[in-house]
């Protein structure tokens, strides 16, 4: 099985921009961060506003699979064992054809809305609908409680059963590729090391260097839209 492990750099071709890098929004705009930091969200309604509004005005919705998306989808209708892990919310994975029994998505979606209250969940297109016709702070239809995006958010935990797949699957994976991530950001980067240590072959596409270079079998700086397709090819040999 191979098993990718994908991060921001996999759908900045697809215009979505990479928040935490030299040039991220968090960087531009630190209280850009404040939208995204449950704390924040959670108690204050100006936070929350500021936040659907950047929902709506999200990239994502406009944003298309690239060529490495792409890539991944030919590998896997190919019939070679694969699974994606993700640390990316977009969806854009299944939006290029990826069935979605094969991506974890470790911190959630933003295609899909939360309660944080009931735990009720909706697609973010009907909210967004709420949103535009006039509902700044759209609650719960269930409950009434405060609604987020289906995503994790800064101070809040991964979920358990979730990263326990993501470790089983790199466990028993033969090939794990770790693709347009700095590697950086626990638990996710972790991953890298667990293949490693359990004999699957390491391989880092990333732009800049990461700290488990030093692990990897091979590290390849090349754009990911080039890269990842000649090394999906290379393995469908």
């Amino acid at each position: 099985m191979v098993a990718v492990l994908t991060g921001a750099g996999v759908s900045t071709e697809s215009g979505i921009p990479d928040y935490r890098g030299p040039a991220g929004l968090w960087r531009r705009d630190p209280e850009a961060e404040k939208l995204v930091t449950y704390s924040y969200y959670m108690a204050d309604p100006e936070i929350r506003r500021r936040s659907w509004l950047m929902r709506r005005e999200s990239p994502v919705w406009s944003a298309e699979p690239n060529a490495a998306h792409r890539a991944l989808v030919d590998f896997e209708r190919s019939g070679h064992p694969l699974r994606v892990i993700t640390q990316n919310v977009d969806g854009l994975h299944q939006v290029a054809g990826l069935p979605d029994r094969k991506v974890l998505e470790l911190h959630g979606t933003t295609r899909y809305v939360a309660c944080t209250a009931c735990g009720a969940r909706g697609p973010m297109a009907a909210a967004l609908e709420r949103v535009a016709a006039g509902e700044a702070d759209p609650p719960c239809l269930e409950c009434g409680g405060v609604l987020k995006s289906a995503t994790v958010m800064f101070g809040q935990a991964l979920d358990d059963q979730v990263l326990a797949r993501a470790v089983a699957i790199t466990r028993a994976c033969e090939v794990f590729l770790a693709v347009g991530t700095s590697l950086q950001v626990q638990p996710a980067a972790s991953l890298a090391e667990i293949a490693a240590r359990a004999g699957a072959r390491l391989v880092i596409v990333n732009a800049e260097p990461t700290p488990y270079d030093s692990l990897a079998d091979d590290v390849v700086r090349e754009p990911i839209g080039r890269a990842l397709p000649a090394l999906l090819a290379d393995l469908r040999r």
